[in-house]
């Protein structure tokens, strides 16, 4: 129930997004729209960039969904930049109403939990440290937010299957010819 009661909240953020900014919905809107009382809605989130946080972190479970191999990063990486997309406004509101900083978290997040399976994947049969494999993750989490940064800041007018693509031949074998420098 509980679970169901968030996911109706969500889509009455979604639902007001479409029609006013972020900074301007109330938890009074959100419990008007989804006919619950304001205290319902406290007893899921704490506030509504809580939502907001919780809503991204869904989002992406779903976008990566079984995505997080060396055999299908791209698809992943693919899904998130559709997730983006499907969620334009929610994002975009986000992205100008709350902060870039929130935006790039999430983002952040939800990349280096694709990555790093990428990399423990690829560092089978390597004896490479945990924290050289973090680091490897870590460096293409960003280079792989700032291209959807970028992305996001010039209204998500690029095609995201051609950028997945762009990505993938410039990097192409180089998670396991990293992992190789780093093996002892």
């Amino acid at each position: 129930m509980a679970q169901t009661t968030k996911l109706a909240l969500e889509l009455s953020l979604k639902r007001l997004l479409l029609t006013k900014p972020l900074d301007k919905i109330t938890v009074t809107d959100i419990a008007q729209d989804c006919g619950i009382s304001r205290m319902t809605f406290y007893y899921h989130f704490k506030d509504i960039y809580d939502l907001v946080e919780w809503a991204c972190q869904e989002d992406a479970g779903r976008a990566l969904a079984g995505n997080r191999t060396a055999d299908t990063w791209q698809t992943g990486f693919l899904a998130i930049f559709k997730a983006v997309r499907a969620n334009k406004p929610f994002i975009m509101n986000v992205y100008h109403c709350v902060s870039r900083k929130r935006v790039e978290q999430y983002l952040y997040d939800i990349t280096y939990d694709l990555l790093i399976g990428v990399v423990q994947e690829e560092a089978r049969g390597l004896r490479v440290r945990q924290e050289d494999q973090q680091f490897i993750a870590n460096l293409f989490k960003y280079a792989f937010v700032g291209l959807m940064l970028d992305w996001i800041a010039h209204d998500m007018r690029d095609d995201e299957q051609e950028l997945v693509n762009h990505l993938n031949t410039v990097i192409e074998g180089d998670f396991r010819r990293a992992l190789e420098r780093f093996a002892y």
